[in-house]
């Protein structure tokens, strides 16, 4: 589904018109019509390291290149999670804080997520395929012909759900449990709930996993995420506030950001019908198509440090106690670094060239497990669908941290014999 074109238009020609210094890049409206890009593409050219000093997030430094993202990721002595990884301050929560090791600093960052980094571990992977090949099989064989549905609801949404659940261990018939509190992690839910009760359900979360995990303290361990944690050295004695954080965490991050690129390649294969023709004729370089995806669609749009002490980037001195913010959503698309970057180009020489992962120490855990269901689902969507349309606008999360997309119906005209 192109972009309306005199939407982005006028975006660009608000983007190049607004005074540097008054330009915001991380008002949510703009990412829910996708007219993000040319704010973005402006700061590279004429402000890489950009200092907003009013917006409803507070003053923060905006990191738009590709190197000088690299630089803060991978500087964790200067550049703090601590005090938290979205732009938000979170100062009206500070009375139910939930910490979370992507949001800690070494050494406890390490040890928590050594824990339970061998959920992706190689051996894993291959355990893993058959059981995804056949599922991803199953809930594309189910889906209606001639008639429109939400494929991100039928088939993003469910196949990460599975594969979550079977990460954690998680009764199957109740994962869609998994996904009302991945959005409510990541959602605004104002207009349906109030503060209590959206902390009475992240609660009730809590306490549907403790019981999950006095149950795995008394059995031996096993290759869930659960286990993991209750037998883990540095994870048995969590507090209950923390053991949510992390549930939430490995929750987000193993739903939501796969979902999305799930989603999103969908759109990006419909809107260049040349690079779904490169990849029906030749499968093999899904290989290469699927970190386009995530590339394209960086559905992790930013990450945000807090600066320790004075330390410049990108010419421009940073101070001690300054929000920064790393926008992988611009550093995928930096020009200087990447040959044609707004263009989805399933081919690329170094398609993994991108940033949507990070780097360092909190480079995503989950990465290749992301990658392996996006293939395995677009090589089994290839065998089926011989077209499929798009017949509405994609509904966007007004969020400037999740590039996501809720709902997106399709009609598959047709499917082939498998």
């Amino acid at each position: 589904m192109a972009d309306d074109s005199a939407l982005f238009d006028a975006a660009r020609a608000e983007a190049y018109s607004t005074p540097l210094d008054k330009i915001d890049v991380a008002l949510e409206e703009r990412f829910v019509n996708n007219t993000i890009f040319p704010f973005f593409e402006r700061l590279r050219k004429e402000d890489p390291v950009h200092y907003c000093a009013d917006s409803p997030f507070g003053a923060y430094w905006s990191i738009t290149k590709f190197e000088d993202i690299v630089t803060v990721e991978t500087n964790h002595q200067v550049f703090s999670s601590e005090k938290g990884i979205g732009i938000y301050d979170n100062q009206e929560n500070e009375d139910f804080q939930m910490p979370m090791f992507i949001a800690m600093d070494p050494p406890k960052h390490d040890v928590q997520r050594k824990t339970v980094a061998p959920i992706a571990s190689t051996e894993n992977l291959a355990n893993f395929a058959p059981l995804i090949r056949s599922r991803a099989a199953k809930i594309l064989d189910e889906l209606p012909i001639g008639e429109p549905f939400d494929w991100v609801d039928r088939v993003s949404v469910e196949l990460t759900l599975q594969m979550l659940a079977t990460l954690f261990g998680f009764p199957f018939e109740e994962r869609r449990k998994l996904k009302f509190w991945s959005d409510l992690a990541t959602t605004d839910m104002s207009d349906t709930m109030t503060m209590e009760e959206a902390r009475a359900e992240l609660m009730g979360c809590a306490y549907y996993f403790k019981n999950l995990w006095d149950q795995r303290v008394k059995e031996p361990p096993t290759n869930d995420l659960i286990s993991m944690l209750a037998h883990g050295e540095a994870t048995k004695d969590m507090p209950l506030m923390e053991f949510l954080g992390n549930l939430l965490l490995l929750i987000v991050g193993g739903n939501d950001t796969t979902r999305n690129s799930i989603s999103g390649g969908l759109i990006a294969f419909l809107d260049n019908p040349d690079q779904l023709a490169k990849v029906r004729a030749n499968p093999a370089l899904l290989d290469s198509a699927v970190p386009e995806m995530i590339r394209y669609q960086s559905p992790v749009a930013h990450m945000r440090r807090t600066a320790k002490e004075d330390f410049v980037v990108g010419g421009k001195t940073i101070k001690a106690g300054d929000k920064v913010v790393m926008w992988y959503v611009s550093g995928n698309r930096d020009e200087t670094m990447i040959d044609n970057p707004n263009a989805f180009i399933v081919d690329r020489e170094r398609p993994r060239h991108h940033v949507s992962f990070g780097f360092g120490i909190h480079r995503c855990v989950g990465m290749r497990l992301a990658e392996m269901q996006l293939k395995i689902v677009w090589e089994e969507i290839l065998k089926r669908f011989p077209t499929i349309e798009i017949v509405g606008e994609p509904v966007r999360l007004k969020s400037s941290f999740l590039r996501a997309i809720r709902e997106l119906t399709v009609v598959i005209p047709e499917r082939l014999s498998v």
